[in-house]
């Protein structure tokens, strides 16, 4: 094998043009161990055509051997000729040594074409080929993911995590962790979560972890994990806003707030960030920086429809009620898509005199909260005032019908009835 060797060593040292003219004479002279070997060498080097062409040379005088085929059908995907590695790759005898090799080969390239019910079959034979084999569980449990087959998956993960927590390259403790969090099993997920980081610290993974722990309501473990993330590397963004709500979740208001201004230093452009940090602020009482931060939200977004909405709250709150009717009507949304805003527009215009467009909203509006004791309160009130008194007692006797009770509302129905 030293015409071999010699190949590779100049390959090593740059010197591609005599490892070239060395392969050459191999692909004409060479024995079968020689072609085979080099074919082996060359795939792993990066030069595919060389290794095609000495697989193919093989395969002239080993026609039907599997462990040809499976190289020659590597070097045809590392080649983008896929096609041309699932003819070669079927016709494969299942009594081949290489057989369960190549089912896992086809079933990669028939996921990686969509076809996922065929990927499937070929894997389930594969496990047959080779049922002590975990590479097989694990690509079963990659291709259930895929599909979203979640408990399939995590049956697969399982028994691929009898033989080892490290398989193709992938955790597989990382792998459970993301699955049974996506899938909602949040607690579950956490240990698995906890034995990924414990080999080795991977910044998504330590993501995952502290957002799963902030789902599963461990808000303080949460907070721990996206410290340490924001330690290891503090233009990870996403940690800001959820750093945030797990602080929240603590009753530790401040640090929340802190925390997303920290974050808006680092991401300018998150209009989550600048939302959040509104409502943090108008909770903290500090309504300048909430109408700041609202009023960036929007700049960034202007069809942020809950930053809007958030806006108009506190500007109700102040009356200003010209600041609810500019901020509306400089809105890229529909008001129909979000009700609220046509109520916000009635009280706003009723507020500033203007009867007529209070009248328009109110009406607009009464389709949609219909069920809504608060809107019907302003409603009808607003009715009275305007005499609409027919109107307003279909709204009273509407309020008095889901609270029988209440004497207020009995009063009004009878008092509207007489006149």
């Amino acid at each position: 094998m030293n015409r071999v060797n010699k190949i590779i060593s100049m390959l090593e040292n740059g010197q591609h043009t005599e490892a070239i003219n060395e392969y050459n004479e191999v692909l004409q002279t060479g024995t079968a161990d020689e072609k085979f070997l080099l074919g082996e060498e060359m795939l792993q080097y990066g030069f595919l055509e060389e290794a095609i062409s000495l697989f193919e040379n093989l395969l002239l005088y080993y026609p039907g051997e599997g462990e040809i085929i499976v190289l020659l059908a590597e070097a045809y995907i590392d080649n983008d000729h896929e096609e041309k590695a699932i003819l070669l790759l079927e016709d494969i005898e299942d009594d081949d040594p290489s057989y369960g090799e190549a089912l896992l080969l086809l079933a990669d390239l028939y996921q990686m074409q969509g076809l996922y019910e065929v990927s499937e079959r070929k894997l389930l034979a594969a496990k047959v080929s080779l049922p002590d084999e975990p590479v097989v569980d694990f690509a079963l449990a990659e291709l259930y993911s895929s599909m979203g087959e979640v408990k399939k998956s995590i049956l697969f993960y399982e028994e691929a995590l009898k033989e080892g927590e490290n398989i193709a390259g992938a955790n597989i403790h990382e792998r459970l962790a993301e699955i049974l969090s996506a899938s909602g099993a949040f607690e579950d997920a956490l240990p698995h979560y906890e034995k990924a980081l414990g080999n080795k610290v991977e910044i998504n993974t330590l993501f995952g972890f502290a957002f799963t722990a902030l789902q599963a309501g461990f808000s303080r473990i949460a907070i721990e994990k996206f410290t340490e993330l924001k330690n290891l590397d503090p233009e990870y963004h996403s940690l800001y806003l959820n750093l945030a709500k797990a602080y929240e979740q603590e009753d530790e208001t401040q640090n929340a707030f802190e925390t997303v201004q920290e974050g808006i230093g680092r991401d300018q452009f998150n209009k989550d960030l600048f939302f959040y940090g509104g409502k943090l602020a108008l909770k903290l009482g500090l309504e300048r920086e909430a109408e700041g931060m609202l009023r960036e939200a929007l700049a960034l977004d202007p069809g942020f429809s809950e930053a809007a909405l958030t806006l108009n709250k506190l500007f109700i709150h102040q009356d200003r009620y010209s600041d609810v009717i500019d901020l509306i009507e400089n809105l890229d949304v529909n008001e129909h898509a979000e009700p609220q805003f046509l109520w916000d527009a009635a009280v706003s215009y009723n507020e500033l005199e203007e009867f007529e467009k209070a009248s328009e909203n109110f009406e607009t509006a009464y389709n949609f909260f219909k069920e809504n004791e608060s809107f019907l309160n302003d409603y009808g009130y607003f009715l009275i005032e305007e005499g609409k008194t027919g109107k307003a007692a279909e709204v009273f006797n509407r309020l008095l019908k889901n609270d029988p009770s209440n004497e207020e509302y009995a009063g009004l129905v009878e008092r509207l009835s007489q006149e």
